[in-house]
């Protein structure tokens, strides 16, 4: 999914210092994803509070209800990587690769952008619900890629279910391709059940609840907002409020490389991400199927595309990456 933000905020991010285990809420934010397309997203990262955990680096929710149907037309990406997990409804996915497929819940789109990519992503006019994230790639990895995972391992618990569709849990591994030590996967618990894994102490999580509402180390986390964990975690333990709950648990490594967030593309300066958004511009002059066109051409659509934002009027400028809350103010 493309960012469509009119004035879409850039991002550059420090490398994280390491946090204790801390409950923050980080919430979410309603995007509108472009003119007539109608729909919005609830997004909950990037923000200035926090701009990864681990290397996600973008977190958007779209549904739950039958709302307007995704029309994305195609759109580049650099320096990132795509990971599409419906959980109700068919997205068609189209890029510059050849790829061009269904993804449907329980199935995973994993989409790596490398030095350049574009694609496109459509639905049907059924109701349409679940998550885009971005995971940011390490220095190195150049060479774009396109994986459709549709067998995906299962783990389950007592009273608890769920899905590992990047990385592992509990020694259950998914097989998707990333680059840096990541977490993802979609749980499920009855109402009041506890769902009690083993987490890596190593990795910052956070834990996105998509229905219902859960409690962890006493705090509520109702639908919408992402709790933000911190690290130095052996063991989580999530309880599901009194109907249940539904939650997506995301985790990784501190990502140590610097990034610059701006529109669809990841880099490492103002540099990277204005060259990138000159050049899907200038793709647009070169006729389709062209070998210079940096981001290729994704089939079926002719000459349409979302055009580039004008970048900032002043350099895109390094911020603090925050792990923790603010200490409350000293009494008076």
């Amino acid at each position: 999914m493309t960012n469509l933000d009119t004035r879409p905020a850039e991002v550059d991010g420090e490398p994280a210092v390491p946090c204790g285990p801390t409950v923050q809420l980080l919430e979410a934010r309603e995007v509108p994803l472009g003119g007539i397309r109608a729909m919005t997203v609830n997004r909950t990262l990037p923000q200035r509070a926090r701009s990864t955990v681990g290397a996600w680096c973008f977190v958007d929710m779209f549904g739950p209800g039958p709302g307007e149907p995704m029309r994305v037309l195609p759109h580049p990406h650099t320096g990132l990587q795509t990971v599409t997990w419906p959980m109700v409804g068919e997205i068609r996915h189209r890029d510059s690769l050849g790829s061009d497929l269904l993804v449907r819940p329980g199935e995973l789109n994993l989409m790596t952008a490398g030095s350049g990519v574009s694609h496109s992503e459509f639905s049907d006019e059924g109701g349409l619900f679940g998550l885009q994230l971005w995971a940011a790639l390490p220095d190195g990895v150049g060479v774009a890629a396109f994986e459709h995972v549709a067998d995906l391992p299962r783990i389950a618990g007592d009273g608890w279910h769920g899905t590992v569709f990047v990385g592992q849990v509990d020694g259950v591994a998914s097989p998707a391709t990333v680059h840096t030590p990541l977490l993802g996967a979609d749980l499920t618990a009855d109402g009041g059940a506890e769902v009690s894994i083993a987490v890596d102490p190593s990795f910052e999580h956070a834990v996105l609840v998509v229905e219902g509402e859960v409690r962890i180390d006493g705090e509520h986390v109702p639908t919408g907002p992402l709790a933000f964990l911190g690290m130095r975690r052996e063991r989580l333990v999530v309880t599901a409020g009194p109907e249940g709950a539904r939650f997506v648990l995301l985790g990784g490594e501190p990502f140590g490389e610097p990034i610059v967030m701006f529109w669809n593309f990841v880099g490492r300066s103002h540099e990277d991400v204005a060259r990138a958004r000159a050049q899907w511009e200038a793709d647009a002059a070169l006729p389709l199927g062209d070998a210079g066109r940096r981001f290729g051409t994704v089939p079926g659509h002719g000459s349409d595309r979302i055009p580039a934002p004008g970048l900032p009027m002043a350099r895109l400028k390094p911020r603090s990456h925050p792990t923790a809350p603010p200490a409350p103010p000293a009494p008076s």
